[in-house]
């Protein structure tokens, strides 16, 4: 294959890997926009909802760092292609669910879908490209990707009011079909066919052990943890019925912010994406800044005396849209500090982190809840009530960023003695290259 055959397959693997994630994004956030029909649906609690959404993501997280040893063993196309069968399989069984543990059972299905795709397709980006553009083209692939968030939030949304919950679900399982087609026709796992991976399951195996024992690899797990979670609890589960049955915004409205939520993370990835090329040893910051945006978005809304104007909604939406592609630091993480024969298994294990705190606050966001509901009496879905349950993210978030600055501490001591590199804080790094330019425009005695 010549080069420019080479780079015109390149980019149409790369376009196949971005129409499969979309199709498995908006697999995942159907619930999101069907959460208030699904309690008329199965007439039951909030925690109890909240098992659709938990569940779902629990299978995804359980099953990362497998997929990413199936995908380091047998490649990312049939991965891909189990995935799409799966999905399109659990939207067949809600479709036609009439009690909520078979919704349930069909979720999980979907999440087992779901968990194949993204590491597949990033594995697919790292062996087309040159690893200096993988940073960015990762972005456009998370970015590109989450517009099946949108979707699900309008198209999809409008087809369940219209069509009702069966149609509406049987349509979302077609769209599956359309990835599995795409998976078979156009993916293929690395040029010339030759793709780097182990041997056989025991190497694969031996190469997860190695990825999980580096440092860098666990500090993407919590880059992961800390920037995605809240976004995804959001998108998923609890920010539809947030937004029309406490803060009282018309469905229209809600899908609005929601699609809002996604173009902010399609603006910002590349510009993450290229920073992060740019100042590899400054990623951290960025994770932190990201981190300090959403609590400061969060305290705002959350603190606002009665309902929270439009205004801070949109701040809170644009937030929670730049922790998805800010998530993607995790997996450049993964990159950077491990071969590519062990990839898959760190990049699986990596957004194990985002969805281990996704699933753990979107059941105690419920289960609070429910709590308040019984002792007070209050509507379950009181703007009150969910100002008290929505303060778990502190909890959950803090102890995130607190594993993520530990590991960081000790990366960093680990790069100054093998690497003899001293990764200072940032104002020192601020303050040497003003000094340098100081320098640079001091005059010069000439000969």
């Amino acid at each position: 294959m010549t080069a420019t055959r080479t780079r015109s397959r390149a980019w149409l693997v790369f376009g196949g890997a971005v129409v499969a994630y979309l199709c498995a994004v908006m697999q995942r956030s159907t619930l999101g926009v069907a959460g208030v029909a699904a309690a008329q649906r199965f007439d039951t609690s909030a925690a109890a909802l909240s098992t659709l959404g938990v569940l779902q993501l629990l299978v995804y997280a359980v099953l990362q760092i497998p997929v990413g040893v199936l995908v380091d063993r047998f490649g990312p196309k049939v991965v891909i292609a189990v995935g799409a069968l799966l999905m399109a399989g659990g939207q067949v069984v809600v479709a036609t669910a009439e009690v909520l543990p078979a919704a349930v059972a069909g979720r999980m299905l979907v999440g087992a879908g779901d968990a194949t795709t993204f590491i597949a397709a990033l594995r697919l980006v790292n062996a087309w490209f040159a690893p200096q553009r993988v940073p960015v083209l990762s972005q456009w692939l998370g970015n590109l990707g989450q517009l099946g968030q949108v979707l699900s939030a309008v198209p999809f949304a409008a087809f369940l009011g219209l069509e009702g919950w069966t149609t509406a679900f049987l349509g979302a399982a077609g769209v599956s079909g359309v990835a599995l087609v795409v998976a078979l026709a156009v993916l293929r796992d690395a040029p010339h066919g030759v793709r780097p991976g182990s041997a056989d399951l025991r190497g694969a195996l031996r190469s997860l052990r190695s990825a999980l024992a580096r440092r860098g690899t666990r500090l993407g797990f919590w880059a992961h943890f800390v920037t995605q979670s809240s976004g995804v609890v959001f998108a998923l589960l609890w920010g539809y019925p947030f937004l029309v049955s406490a803060v009282g915004l018309s469905r229209p409205e809600a899908s609005a912010l929601l699609t809002a939520q996604v173009l902010t993370g399609f603006l910002i990835g590349p510009l993450l994406g290229g920073l992060t090329a740019r100042f590899p040893l400054r990623r951290s910051n960025l994770v932190l800044a990201i981190v300090l945006a959403l609590g400061l978005a969060w305290t705002l809304v959350l603190g606002w005396p009665g309902r929270p104007p439009l205004a801070l909604l949109i701040l809170l939406v644009v937030a929670m849209g730049a922790g998805g592609p800010a998530s993607q630091i995790g997996f450049d993480y993964a990159r950077t500090y491990n071969p590519p024969e062990g990839l898959g298994g760190a990049s699986g294990f990596v957004n194990v982190g985002g969805f281990t705190a996704s699933f753990t606050m979107m059941f105690l966001i419920g289960l609070l809840l429910d709590l308040q509901h019984g002792a007070t009496g209050a509507p379950l879905y009181s703007l009150g009530a969910f100002k008290v349950a929505l303060t778990v993210q502190y909890v959950i978030v803090g102890g995130g960023v607190l594993g993520f600055w530990l590991t960081r501490r000790l990366a960093r001591r680990d790069m100054l003695r093998d690497e003899g590199v001293d990764v200072g804080p940032l104002w020192r790094a601020f303050r040497h290259r003003a000094a340098g330019r100081r320098s640079s425009a001091a005059p010069r005695d000439t000969p």
